[in-house]
């Protein structure tokens, strides 16, 4: 996966994982973070996250809960290790106890039903990467 972020931003970008199999979610939350001044990083699995997501210059990950790789309990216990050294924002169609209990066993720092309303979203990242330092 490549990011994906505006050249006035470059040098000061954080970076923003983006964890949706829906295309059309990783797309708008994409141009969402990147007008918030993020590095963009959009991927259609909790696989491909785990694989290409580097803690140390992250932000915050946006992930779906109810990506189908979940249900691996080695990914979502990588996952869950992943969320202790960055902040895991949990995204999902569902607003159900199971799926915010899932978001909440994943180490999830906030849960947002879809669609999301992208000032809130961007608000809670903020707060989180602040909460972080």
């Amino acid at each position: 996966m490549t990011s994906i972020r505006p050249k006035a931003a470059r040098a000061a970008a954080r970076a923003l994982y983006i964890v949706d199999a829906d295309a059309s979610v990783r797309e708008g939350l994409t141009r969402l973070a990147v007008s918030a001044g993020f590095e963009a990083h959009p991927c259609a699995s909790a696989e491909a996250f785990l694989g290409e997501a580097n803690s140390a210059q992250a932000a915050c990950a946006v992930v779906d809960v109810c990506d189908a790789g979940l249900k691996d309990p080695a990914v979502r216990a990588r996952l869950s290790l992943m969320a202790t050294l960055l902040p895991m924002i949990a995204l999902s169609a569902r607003d159900d106890r199971q799926t915010q209990r899932t978001a909440q066993e994943l180490g999830a720092k906030a849960f947002f039903r879809k669609p999301v309303d992208g000032s809130a979203l961007l608000d809670s990242i903020e707060w989180l990467i602040g909460k972080d330092k």
